[in-house]
């Protein structure tokens, strides 16, 4: 037997153990391990069935994704399932904690299917841009019907055991010992006389699935916009109901084929181990402890503050909430429940889990009763004397050890820090609005932060349901410093020549979520314009100012969507933005008032102002060490800003067009623009080496 896969006989049953720690992945040994042990037990006329499981923590956690894009090695994954699937003697999957992937094909191919309480299957290959290929498309609709299959396949997510049990994919859920259960679970198929049950022929009712399919394609589009897996998924699900198993695997097969050879697929891939990377900090060894959080607060109950307590309540941690006044208290705690209800009308959330989760958060506007906290996060106004004015107070009561977080935005962590006496316990921890729901954190390294706090905000970020990136002290630290340069273009293309609706439908049709002015509108203009006029007053500059436009729209009392104007019209206070001629007479009115002569500006030079001036941004953060790799920026701003996963990221986008092409671009644009759109030393570096940005991971 190979190495990887253990074989031994109990009472007549054959257990194979797949032994590939951490997570069983099914690599090309561990592949011809399960086949030469299916091939024995076939051969053995003492052996009666197979009982398949996985030893440590999970079942399989799939093909190993290193082989992705390489050379196939036989046995393949495919061909290994058709042989488990075609064996003489019933084959039960044993199933504890995750079958995903090439591991959920594989239990699949078996002809029974047990699970402890722990088990969970899926197959998130969607996520990876990607679909099942090994056999998920045409035999899962089979075992569980066409419905529930597009859910497990379109969604990506995993199906808990109670859930496999209803719905046909696990036959027994194991109680004790996973083994033992099998093996008896075995025994009583032998003692049955039951014959191996193939998957492969169930046969599948083709009635009204066409609903089931036209309302896929339609969540598939809005969820999904401008990915391609996705259809392919659906499309490859569609022929097991109408073509023989072996053209749907041989469909499926080809869709998987030219699927992995995307750009999208290399992009999201790209983005699975960037976040894999992230973790990985410079300066920050694998055994630098951690503090345990048990118990947090949050400075600020009004939209951040208590979605960042959200976030520890989902945890199970509890969190103390401090406002200034009860009224301002009273008024978080009650939005607060309202956020939760909301999820419980949408059926996201049981009404019982509701109610434990705000009974884990609690209201006080005594610092003193922030004292046994472990970690402690400030989140109030973007005004340096008010958070250094609490950091000072945090210093006095909180306990020694404790971590004392930052949501700043843009602040300086280290002038932050001198407020206190203990420098080493002071982070950023930037939580991205609405804080519940985005799941970036950007955590800030100052320049007296402990490794340990550091090891544990990343930690903290896993428990949290959140990806955590450590990025370095400047104004804006990454991902609000690449915004200032993209957003300050756009605006500047208002000035000499385009309108808002202009630069968000190029925006749009690039894969973001929307252009940067409906982004603006949604987000509620009068907020920015508080923030410039205070970095107006402590930040006093010579460059060009972008922001004049957006500056003459909330004097105007325009602040978005909230009051019905912004750059955009609302009409009937919906959320529709409809273009205003008013804002496109300001726009020309302001041009002339600054002597510019307007232009017409087509899609392309937008998407390049905006979309390398990004990627130039980017590269000067990582020159001067904010970020410490090309995928931690990517990750910022796929997570945090909307940027399309499709394309992996500034980045990785920067990659996939040359990093030549954005580099001549950006000279161009120099000689036309000035100084702000001078090209990033490293951008000039890479270029003329002919080297990528991904040639910088680590």
């Amino acid at each position: 037997m190979s190495a990887g896969v253990n074989f031994e006989i109990r009472s007549g049953v054959a257990l194979v153990c797949i032994d590939n720690p951490p997570v069983n992945a099914l690599g090309a040994a561990i592949r011809q391990g399960i086949l030469d042990a299916i091939d024995r037990a076939d051969a053995d006329a003492g052996i009666k069935a197979v009982v398949l499981c996985g030893r440590g923590r999970c079942f399989s956690g799939g093909a190993d994704i290193t082989e992705f894009g390489k050379p196939r090695k036989q046995p393949f994954l495919s061909e290994l399932i058709t042989r488990i699937e075609s064996a003489k003697k019933p084959i039960i999957a044993a199933i504890h904690g995750t079958a995903v992937g090439g591991g959920c094909e594989i239990s699949l191919g078996c002809h029974y299917r047990g699970g402890d309480r722990t088990a969970q299957y899926g197959l998130p290959e969607i996520k990876l841009g990607l679909l099942p290929g090994a056999g998920g498309t045409q035999r899962l609709p089979r075992l569980i019907g066409v419905e529930a299959a597009l859910g497990v396949i379109l969604s990506g997510d995993y199906v808990d055991a109670t859930s496999a049990l209803s719905q046909g994919f696990l036959d027994e859920i194991v109680d004790g010992d996973l083994v033992e259960g099998a093996l008896a679970f075995a025994a009583r198929i032998v003692a049955e006389g039951a014959a191996p049950r193939r998957t492969r022929d169930i046969e599948i009712d083709p009635a009204d699935t066409k609903s089931i399919f036209a309302d896929a394609r339609a969540k598939t589009a809005k969820r999904w916009r401008g990915l391609i897996a996705p259809e392919r998924c659906i499309d490859t699900v569609a022929a097991s109901l109408t073509a023989p198993l072996a053209d749907g695997l041989a469909l499926e097969r080809k869709n998987f084929d030219e699927l992995v050879q995307s750009v999208q697929s290399k992009a999201q891939r790209h983005l699975f181990f960037a976040e894999r990377q992230a973790h990985r900090v410079p300066g920050v060894a694998k055994e630098t402890p951690t503090i345990p959080i048990r118990k947090a607060a949050v400075i600020g109950c009004g939209t951040m503050g208590r979605g960042i307590a959200i976030n520890f309540a989902n945890a199970g941690i509890p969190v103390t909430v401090l406002e200034q006044d009860k009224a301002a208290l009273e008024k978080g705690l009650n939005a607060t429940r309202e956020t939760y209800a909301g999820s419980v009308k949408r059926g996201s959330l049981a009404a019982a889990d509701m109610e434990a989760r705000l009974a884990l958060i609690t209201g006080t506007t005594e610092y003193g009763a922030l004292a046994d906290a472990d970690i402690v996060i400030e989140a109030v106004f973007e005004d340096m004397t008010v958070k250094k004015q609490v950091f000072a107070a945090l210093d006095r009561v909180c306990k020694p050890g404790a971590i004392l977080a930052t949501n700043t935005s843009s602040l300086d962590i280290d002038e932050i820090a001198t407020a206190t006496k203990r420098p080493e316990s002071v982070v950023g921890t930037h939580f991205f609005s609405p804080a519940n729901v985005m799941r970036l954190m950007e955590n800030v390294r100052g320049a007296k932060t402990s490794p340990e706090v550091l090891a544990t905000v990343m930690q903290l970020s896993k428990t949290i349901g959140k990806v955590g990136v450590v990025v370095g002290v400047c104004d804006g630290f990454v991902g609000n410093r690449m915004l200032y340069a993209y957003r300050s273009q756009a605006e500047f293309l208002l000035e000499e020549g385009a309108l808002p609706w202009q630069v968000d439908k190029v925006i749009y049709e690039f894969g973001f979520p929307m252009g940067p002015f409906a982004m603006g509108d949604l987000a509620g203009l009068d907020v920015g314009y508080m923030v410039r006029q205070h970095r107006r007053k402590t930040k006093p500059t010579n460059d060009r100012y972008s922001s004049l436009i957006a500056d003459r729209i909330v004097e105007r009392g325009r602040h978005g969507q909230k009051t019905g104007k912004g750059w955009y019209l609302y009409p009937d206070g919906g959320r529709t933005p409809v273009p205003d001629p008013e804002i496109e007479k300001l726009i020309q009115g302001i041009s002339d008032e600054m002597g510019i002569r307007r232009r017409p500006i087509g899609d392309q030079e937008i998407l390049e102002r905006c979309m390398y001036t990004l990627i130039n941004e980017g590269a000067k953060i990582l020159g001067e060490g904010i970020a410490a790799r090309p995928g931690d920026i990517d990750l910022v701003w796929v997570h945090g800003y909307g940027y399309p996963i499709g394309r992996g990221g500034p980045m990785f986008h920067a990659d996939t067009i040359g990093v030549g092409t954005v580099f001549e671009a950006m000279k161009k644009l120099h000689e036309q623009h000035g100084e702000m759109l001078r090209p990033a030393p490293l951008l000039e570096e890479l270029a003329k080496s002919g080297k990528s940005f991904q040639d910088l991971s680590s």
